[in-house]
């Protein structure tokens, strides 16, 4: 029997995971429209996969980078547009703070659930930004509020607030005083007050009268938070090879990431010597032989290769994370050759699987559905879902691989064809050569909307009447009322 417990958890950690991943990728589409060139630079931090059996500490870094003016982002995703952030008093790896420096900004991005699923969340509003410098002033100054959660004793987290009034709709400004700040309200032209302190805690006004407000606008604050932030471009390679020397690990991950981006033979010898650098940060080594790959030197893959054959875990996973950034043709082989590797872990194998998918090459085919005949459900799962992102991505014609695969290979290119939105009725029909592919045909068929095909399977019905009557059988109870009818006790 399931534990619901454990379920829910795991559902909750997931939404809490794609909120992130959405406030994340809207942060970097409005630093776009601004004018920033972002790259990822916490990676995972615009998506929502989760390592359950191997857990990777990276180094904590913000969100975002700009290559034109080197600054850091750090996105926050908020359901209710607060200037809030999580801290510990007792772990300083746990502080507000932690891995953030006076030049960072800070992004506030307005999300809400979409539908009924985890990962179903949209991010509504612009973005709004505040400096870590700012937050840091007011920090030291007590114009903070600290909460403790309920029932959290000694060493937990607290909740650390930056006071501050927000719109709840467009309007005018129309009144600022000292102690107060009134807007009309564009719908029904009501006088909206808002008053000017929290508590002993004063709100310096953000907006005067005249002024234009948007709903979910921060109009006062302790801090100054402001929509956009100016990019004065300028950095170069050799500004991020500055940063490479710092006694900063968060620096010098980030400038090994960002010097992918700068050819030039100085910019190899730098990453060069920090890949040898034996006493160098793992996972700053990583982010330079990954870089040394998207400039063309075998040293980057050399080092990738030799860590996927080590000790940990852990870097093997993250290794493997990485190629699956890398689009190259050698990136991919040497994927399938761990997938395929029955001396890796499985949750290394699944991982492959996994960034085969990210990747989308029609050439990965092979080996995700010789994985299909794998012991291990991790593997074959992130098999399924990397071969599903394949056909959906490519003009692979899955229903060809249907005769001629084995009958545990049919399970995973039937799902995947089933979901990738490239369903053609003709290549069915051309791949019913046994009994087992008829009943996998019916499977991919009748999981999809009777609307859309019922008006395309008139060839089926004529080239097999059972295989026919199959897929209109489970149309009926797929479109039942009884048929997502849920029990709990």
């Amino acid at each position: 029997m399931l534990n619901r417990t454990s379920f829910k958890t795991d559902e909750s950690f997931l939404e809490k995971l794609a909120l992130g991943a959405t406030g994340a990728r809207a942060v970097r589409d409005d630093l776009l429209r601004q004018g920033h060139d972002p790259i990822e630079l916490e990676r995972g931090s615009m998506d929502y996969k989760i390592w359950k059996t191997i857990k990777i500490k990276r180094v904590r870094v913000p969100d975002i980078l700009c290559l034109r003016c080197a600054t850091r982002i750090e996105a926050r995703a908020k359901t209710k547009l607060e200037i809030t952030a999580s801290h510990s008093k007792a772990d300083s790896a746990r502080g507000w703070d932690q891995g953030l420096s006076d030049g960072d900004m800070l992004a506030l991005a307005l999300c809400s659930k979409s539908g009924p699923r985890p990962i179903d969340c949209v991010a509504s509003g612009s973005v709004q930004y505040v400096s870590v410098k700012a937050l840091r002033r007011a920090y030291a100054d007590g114009k903070v509020v600290e909460e403790k959660p309920k029932g959290a004793g000694e060493g937990f987290e607290l909740r650390v607030t930056w006071p501050s009034a927000v719109a709840s709709a467009d309007g005018n400004v129309v009144d600022v005083s000292s102690s107060r700040l009134q807007y009309r309200r564009a719908s029904d032209g009501r006088t909206i007050s808002l008053k000017l302190a929290r508590g002993q805690i004063p709100l310096k006004p953000l907006v005067k009268v005249g002024d234009d407000v948007r709903a979910n606008q921060v109009i006062a604050s302790v801090v100054p938070v402001s929509a956009s932030f100016a990019c004065p471009a300028g950095a170069k390679a050799d500004t991020f090879a500055k940063m490479l020397a710092s006694s900063s690990v968060a620096e010098r991950y980030a400038a090994a990431k960002a010097l992918g981006h700068f050819k030039g033979d100085k910019t190899v010898a730098m990453l060069t010597k920090r890949v040898s650098d034996d006493k160098e940060h793992i996972y700053v080594r990583l982010e330079a032989a990954a870089s040394l790959v998207v400039l063309g030197h075998e040293a980057g893959m050399d080092f990738i290769r030799s860590v996927l054959q080590g000790e940990y875990f852990e870097h093997r996973l993250e290794a493997v994370i990485i190629l699956g950034e890398i689009r190259t043709e050698q990136a991919r082989a040497l994927l399938a050759d761990v997938l395929l590797d029955a001396k890796q872990p499985p949750e290394i194998r699944a991982g492959a699987a996994w960034a085969l998918g990210e990747l989308g090459q029609a050439k990965s085919t092979d080996a995700l559905v010789r994985a299909f005949t794998e012991i291990a459900e991790p593997i074959r799962v992130e098999a399924a879902r990397a071969l599903r992102k394949i056909i959906a991505g490519t003009k692979l014609h899955a229903a060809e691989l249907l005769p001629d695969s084995h009958e545990e290979q049919r399970a995973g290119i039937a799902w995947a064809l089933s979901r990738s939105g490239r369903v053609d009725v003709d290549e069915l029909v051309a791949a019913l050569k046994n009994d087992d592919t008829r009943r996998w045909v019916a499977y991919v068929l009748g999981t999809q909307d009777e609307k859309a095909f019922i008006g395309k399977v008139e060839q089926l019905r004529k080239a097999d009447p059972e295989v026919y009557f199959a897929v209109t059988v489970l149309w009926r109870v797929m479109s039942s009322w009884v048929y997502k009818l849920e029990e709990y006790p």
